[in-house]
This record gives C-alpha cells, sequence and structure tokens, in this order.
C-alpha cells in the first residue's frame, strides 16, 4: 500500500502543481488530503479544482472551518473571506465546508490538527517566546501524545496542521506531520508532501521536498489579489513571521 499524503495546499496553485507531478511519479495507490486547500491567494481556484479532481479522500482543516457561519472572527480573516467569494464557486465553498473531522483509509487515521480539533496541534505544541509575540513548536509531552492516539487503534495516524514534517512512534502507532504544500515554517521554501508505505505489515513514512516556481505564484498574487505583498514575504522566506498588511 503506498498512500499519497497531501495538507495545507493554501490556494497555492504552483506549489501543488510541482507536488502533484512528484506525487504521480510515485504512483501511489490512493491519496488523503488533510485540509486547508483554499485560504491563501497564489491562484486559490486553480487549486481548488486541482484538488477536486484528484479523488483523495479528505479531512476538514481549521480553514475549512472558517467557511462556516461566523466562522470568521478578526478584520483580516473577513477581507481573505469576502476575496476568496470572489474566486471561487459556491459549490466549491459549500464543499469544503462540509467535510468531515477525521478519516479512515485501512489502518490510516486522518486528521488535520488533532483527532478531536482541527485547530490543535498532535506532534507539536506551541510555545510562545517571552515577548509574547515570537514563538516555536516544540513536541507534544509523550504521555499526552499517548492518550491521544492509542484509542484510535491504527497502524498510522496522519496529520498536518502545523506545517512542520515529523514522525514518531506511540506503542506500534506511526504518528506523522505530513508537513506542507505551502506556507512553510522553516526557512525552506519548497513544497511538502509524504509517502506512506506499507510493506510486510509494517508504516515507514517518505518526506518529499519539491523546488517549485515561487516567482509565478508570486506574480499571481501581486497581479490578481490584494494580499501579493504578504504572499510574497511568505512563499520567498519559508517563514510565517506575520499575518501581512492587505491593501483596501
Amino acid at each position: 500500500m503506498r498512500l499519497a499524503v497531501i495538507s495545507d495546499v493554501h490556494g497555492n496553485g504552483f506549489a501543488l502543481d510541482a507536488v502533484l507531478e512528484d506525487l504521480r511519479a510515485c504512483s501511489p495507490d490512493a491519496v488523503l488530503n488533510l485540509g486547508d486547500q483554499v485560504e491563501g491567494s497564489a491562484d486559490p481556484a486553480r487549486a481548488a479544482a486541482v484538488q477536486a479532481q484528484l479523488n483523495a479522500t479528505e479531512v476538514r482543516g481549521n480553514n475549512e472551518e472558517k467557511l462556516w457561519p461566523g466562522g470568521r472572527r478578526n478584520a483580516l480573516s473577513q477581507q481573505i473571506g469576502a476575496w476568496l467569494e470572489t474566486q471561487l464557486t459556491p459549490d466549491t465553498l459549500a464543499h469544503l465546508s462540509a467535510l468531515p473531522l477525521t478519516a479512515r483509509v485501512g489502518d490510516v487515521f486522518a486528521c488535520h490538527g488533532t483527532p478531536d480539533s482541527a485547530w490543535d496541534s498532535l506532534l507539536w505544541v506551541w510555545e510562545w517566546n517571552a515577548d509574547g509575540v515570537t514563538g516555536f513548536y516544540r513536541s507534544r509531552d509523550p504521555l499526552d501524545l499517548w492518550h491521544a492516539v492509542a484509542p484510535l487503534n491504527a497502524g498510522v495516524v496522519v496529520c498536518g496542521h502545523t506545517h512542520r514534517p515529523g514522525a514518531t512512534r506511540v506503542g506500534d502507532t506511526l504518528v506523522v506531520n505530513a508537513g506542507a504544500v505551502s506556507d512553510q515554517v522553516d526557512g525552506d521554501p519548497r513544497a511538502r508532501w509524504t509517502l506512506l508505505e506499507c510493506r510486510a505489515e509494517r508504516w515507514t513514512a517518505d518526506f518529499r521536498a519539491v523546488p517549485y516556481d515561487v516567482d509565478a505564484a508570486v506574480r499571481w498574487a501581486l497581479t490578481h489579489s490584494p494580499f501579493g505583498a504578504f504572499e510574497d514575504a511568505l512563499l520567498r522566506s519559508g517563514r510565517f513571521d506575520g499575518r501581512g498588511e492587505v491593501v483596501p
């Protein structure tokens, strides 16, 4: 069994193109999409259309929950949502907002954040620095992780959300964060995805990093969206250091 996992495309059609070229060369048996599909400004309509054609098993991310009534709570999020409504069809938005929180593909349990929340994180916990502005992800307490994973009785538990790929074992369960197709946090702007493979009843994770045309993604955002300057800094740096400013 070879299972391709993508997560956190964030509306970046250019990063998605590169990931799918690499993914298809690996000939997976199935695809998992862990959510946060369209919340971004590097051609989200095309990113949504391409993802819809993957026939993937999908779960919702926290940004899909922003599509719910009252789901957008701050001014920037509301501006992004208003712009996305000009880019995406009502049917696409309805499909994304109705995605399930979790899914199973055979022995693999999939979620965006944790089994109970698309907003929380499974492998990593955010810890603020003393300035209260910056911070970093640290590993979750191993006993807390065991309590979250053991009841699932899965060979693999795979998640996204933190944009930080990695894996550990909890008993006989492989716990994997698939990383993010777009919007990296580690200073490496390449697009990420993960190939899960089961041989002789043992699962392994191959973390993939794929170069893509960042210049083209930035040009699209600068030309077609009010969020181009933020997208420029985010995609080129590979660091999610700010929330950006919106040009009216």
